[in-house]
């Protein structure tokens, strides 16, 4: 025996596989507990359809209403969700240990104005040359910036070495 395809969305009329059902009128009043079929043809009626809105209750609840408008509305709510979530992204600032305090100045207000939009921070410390050899400053710097950053701020990733270039992830608090 062949199955109906499987619509999305909420069943409604004929697809209400329920034989009672707890039914809501179009103003929102409860009637009460009634036969499928006998609720079909009341919301006919009307001129509405019935439509289960909670199909997990017992017995599950269904309401006269219009099927395309509620579709139309939980799609319009779906995509006005979507818009509003917000995605964390990793925003990257590139150092040289030997920055001079102005520059620092400068790459810490884009540091707080990524972790105040609530991205996390790639900080980037690349070593050229002989400066390889002083690490520690490195380290010097990028423990100053954990220190400008703390209040708004947590390290999520502890200052490491990969190649010429050492590494702190930074995400807001």
């Amino acid at each position: 025996m062949l199955q109906p395809p499987v619509k999305s969305g909420p069943r409604y009329n004929q697809l209400i596989t329920s034989d009672k059902v707890r039914v809501i009128d179009e103003n929102g009043e409860n009637i009460g507990v009634m036969f499928t079929n006998e609720a079909i043809e009341q919301a006919a009626g009307v001129g509405l359809d019935l439509v289960e809105v909670s199909p997990n209750a017992d017995p599950p609840v269904c309401k006269f209403l219009d099927v395309g408008k509620f579709r139309y509305e939980a799609q319009k709510k779906a995509n006005l969700a979507r818009k509003s979530q917000k995605t964390q992204e990793i925003k990257e600032i590139k150092m040289r240990p030997n920055i001079d305090d102005h520059d620092y100045d400068v790459k810490m207000r884009a540091i707080h104005k990524f972790i105040g939009e609530g991205d996390k921070v790639k900080v980037t410390l690349r070593f050229r040359g002989r400066e390889l050899a002083h690490q520690q400053l490195g380290m010097n710097l990028l423990r100053r910036v954990q220190e400008d950053t703390a209040e708004v701020a947590k390290i999520e990733a502890y200052p490491r070495m990969e190649g010429r270039q050492m590494l702190m992830v930074i995400s807001p608090k």
